[in-house]
């Protein structure tokens, strides 16, 4: 994830343990939205969406170039990002995974890393191979009790609890989401039924990458970088929060990716560790598949 060097981003100095749990829920709320999209899409597809981390990508770039285009305007670029983000994904789905259904399981993988490659290549082309900073400053600190956060923490964790609270209701209270529901379960029951199950899986790509766009808009704002390798790291520290929370549960996805993010910057503030803060996601991975392979949440909640 693209960010200034020397950890964490803290808000005034202020290093408490307080301080440093909110500095890390701010990341692990950006995780989980990566991490939810990502399980949403393989709860309904059985596929690990490897270009997941190049819509995150795009999605940063396009709110960036609208930004520029109109000398400001933070919350048109974001909806137009996110627009762009679900239509990508859409278009992957459509293009390059809908083909390989029914093909060996390894093609998708294939299939995916070289979608992120492309788009990976396709913007350091077309936006140079450097770091371009995010325009969309926001000022100011929000104070709750002993807790200072600035504007773009606020905002991060405004926006991402919105974005994780939509996609619950989504699933939770809506026919598409019942449908979703059904076609993770068993997709040929669900056609016999009437459900349009390339329909729905169309649908979980676009929502998926909506929320992998949220994402990426607002990392580029919050570390004011925008890079065309942005989407590498959190697209597999992504993967190690879904195994970690458990295949398929976005429940799981949303808890793993927090407890990432505050173990994170607990590490990072508080112990002089050889590893940095980013192969902490890897620890835990392993750990989950040493001693609870089915996941924090696996077997305990209903997956998507």
């Amino acid at each position: 994830m693209a960010r200034p060097r020397g950890g964490v981003q803290t808000a005034y100095g202020n290093d408490d343990m307080l301080q440093q749990v909110a500095n890390g829920l701010t990341i692990g709320v950006v995780y989980a939205l990566i991490a939810a999209g990502l399980t949403l899409v393989y709860g309904v597809l059985r596929v690990l969406h490897f270009a997941h981390g190049g819509v995150y990508m795009v999605a940063a770039y396009v709110a960036l170039a609208v930004i520029l285009a109109l000398g400001g305007g933070f919350w048109p670029a974001l909806a137009l990002a996110i627009v762009v983000a679900g239509a990508l994904g859409v278009a992957i789905e459509r293009m390059v995974y809908r083909p390989l259904r029914g093909a060996s399981p390894i093609a998708p993988l294939i299939a995916g890393a070289g979608v992120y490659l492309m788009l990976e290549d396709i913007f350091r082309r077309l936006g140079g191979p450097y770091t371009r900073p995010f325009p969309a400053d926001l000022a100011g600190t929000v104070v709750l009790g002993p807790l200072q956060l600035t504007a773009k923490q606020a905002l991060v964790l405004v926006a991402s609890l919105v974005g994780l609270g939509l996609l619950a209701y989504l699933i939770q209270r809506t026919k598409l989401g019942l449908a979703m529901q059904a076609v993770a379960q068993d997709a040929t029951t669900a056609a016999s039924l009437g459900i349009p199950v390339d329909r729905v899986v169309a649908l979980s790509f676009f929502v998926g990458s909506v929320l992998a766009g949220l994402a990426g808009v607002l990392v580029g704002l919050y570390f004011n970088a925008v890079e065309p390798t942005m989407g590498a790291l959190p697209g597999m520290k992504a993967f190690a929060v879904v195994v970690l929370g458990g295949l398929g549960s976005v429940a799981g996805a949303v808890v793993a990716a927090l407890l990432l993010g505050v173990v994170e910057a607990l590490v990072t503030g508080y112990l002089d560790l050889p590893l940095g803060r980013d192969a902490v996601a890897f620890v835990l991975l392993i750990a989950a598949l040493l001693f609870r392979p089915q996941g924090l949440l696996g077997g305990q909640v209903e997956k998507v």
